[in-house]
């Protein structure tokens, strides 16, 4: 790991209905936009389908959460959540400093 880097850890709710991705697939593609912006997964847990306590939108009342913890430089989680913005299967990104 390098000096400059921070250790971060992000949940993601996935979305595939509709589509032919896998939630693997999707896991990969966010692993991928991780490693584009300098970042190192260290790891990846699939919590599976969890139920909303709040529902926003009647059809989508549950969805697959997913942690990944990485190391990144500091700007790394602006830019994550930013190019995740405009993927429709990441529902929602949460990123942490661990």
């Amino acid at each position: 790991m390098n000096a400059t880097n921070r250790n971060y850890r992000a949940t993601f709710i996935l979305d595939n209905r509709g589509k032919e991705d896998t939630v693997e697939q999707i896991i990969d593609g966010v692993k991928k936009v991780i490693v584009e912006l300098k970042g190192d997964v260290t790891a990846v847990e699939n919590i599976g389908k969890k139920d909303f306590v709040r529902v926003t939108d009647k059809k989508l009342t549950g969805a697959t959460y997913v942690h990944v913890n990485f190391a990144a430089p500091a700007a790394a989680p602006a830019e994550l959540i930013e190019r995740l913005r405009l993927n429709s299967s990441v529902y929602r990104t949460f990123i942490q400093s661990a």
